[in-house]
């Protein structure tokens, strides 16, 4: 007998329901603005941590209440990559939309990889946050409401870095 309580989630985020994305995003608002969920737990609701701009990770159990992970829970294989606030309420608004598959597949530069190939607009997200990580010291401290402009002059081929410093040169 395969009921739903027996089955174990398969990795996929836009599987997750919306009511239990919904409590990530409060958690994430509360504590960080980053997740990763664990694939080697329980049922269909995944356990997960929320990472904070400082690298300090928080772990929720299923029912998003603290939870203390096991050592590898969160690590290598166990665990989804690191997803950001804007991809999970982007998953919120896909929940329940049907899927169009095309015959058209993305090129991996590692054989064998089991990770998807990554989107441009993730790409651009994780260059940018990578390039504000490495250098939130030397950013003004109003930076952040600036986001969506650095994104689209990095959608017109400028460097995370050279989108950061032009919005510096013109708004500080």
């Amino acid at each position: 007998m395969n009921t739903k309580r027996s089955k174990r989630w398969d990795g996929k985020i836009d599987t997750l329901t919306a009511d239990y994305l919904k409590d990530v995003v409060t958690q994430m608002k509360a504590y960080g603005d980053r997740v990763q969920f664990a694939l080697n737990g329980p049922g269909q609701k995944p356990h997960y941590q929320v990472i904070n701009s400082f690298e300090k990770k928080m772990a929720f159990d299923s029912n998003n209440h603290l939870l203390h992970p096991g050592e590898d829970e969160f690590v290598g294989a166990n665990a989804t990559p690191v997803l950001t606030l804007a991809q999970i309420e982007t998953a919120i608004a896909n929940v329940g939309v049907k899927r169009v598959t095309t015959t058209t597949r993305a090129v991996r530069s590692v054989r064998g990889s089991s990770t998807p190939a990554a989107r441009p607009g993730d790409l651009i997200d994780i260059q940018k946050y990578e390039y504000f990580k490495n250098n939130v010291q030397k950013l003004p401290e109003g930076i952040r409401a600036y986001s969506q402009d650095i994104t689209n002059l990095m959608k017109k081929g400028m460097t995370a870095e050279a989108a950061f410093g032009e919005i510096v040169e013109q708004y500080f």
